[in-house]
């Protein structure tokens, strides 16, 4: 399916707490500005100093976080953005509504940014998932809070196996199968 240049879309990075949404988002949007596009990054931690400061981490408050972002996501994707979003968004039925509001605006690829709980706590250096393992900090995702892993997502990034920029290929490979992006141009050296 081809899509006009100027057509907006969300790459939506989902997954644990360290396992690499944000790195993996950064890097695809420089590459997105590289090629060109206007690109806005929503990053669940920034969103939630401005957008959903007051919000705690109840399913209800999760899913109200994930829903702002999701409209902030649709409202930007319609006037043409490349809008990249890191956020853990750990409920499948709240993702899936993100996915329908983006989707009437424009292309929704879904990214599980995939990495075991363990290893999320090794990267940890905010020392978090050891507070949540002491019983210090609850509602953490992953620990004592559910993270619904997607059955459907676009791309899979296994942040074990792969680095951030073979999870940044991986990405852009789907966005140049879309149409939504331009192929890049092959390195001259």
């Amino acid at each position: 399916m081809a899509v006009a240049r100027d057509t907006g879309f969300t790459v939506w990075l989902t997954g644990l707490s360290g396992a690499g949404k944000t790195t993996i988002g950064h890097a695809v949007a420089a590459e997105l500005e590289r090629r060109g596009l206007h690109v806005e990054m929503l990053d669940g931690d920034v969103v939630r100093t401005h957008l959903s400061k007051g919000l705690g981490y109840s399913r209800e408050d999760r899913d109200t976080n994930i829903e702002r972002i999701g409209w902030v996501a649709s409202r930007l994707t319609r006037h043409g953005a490349a809008v990249v979003v890191a956020a853990i968004s750990p409920y499948d039925a709240t993702r899936k509504r993100a996915r329908a509001l983006v989707s009437e605006q424009g292309p929704f690829v879904e990214v599980w940014v995939k990495a075991p709980v363990e290893e999320c706590a090794r990267r940890d250096v905010k020392g978090l998932y050891a507070k949540a393992f002491a019983g210090e900090i609850t509602q953490f995702t992953g620990v004592d809070d559910p993270y619904e892993e997607p059955t459907d997502a676009e791309v899979v990034a296994d942040t074990v196996a792969l680095s951030p920029g073979e999870s940044a290929a991986l990405v852009l490979a789907e966005l140049e199968r879309l149409g939504v992006v331009p192929v890049a141009a092959p390195a001259t050296g």
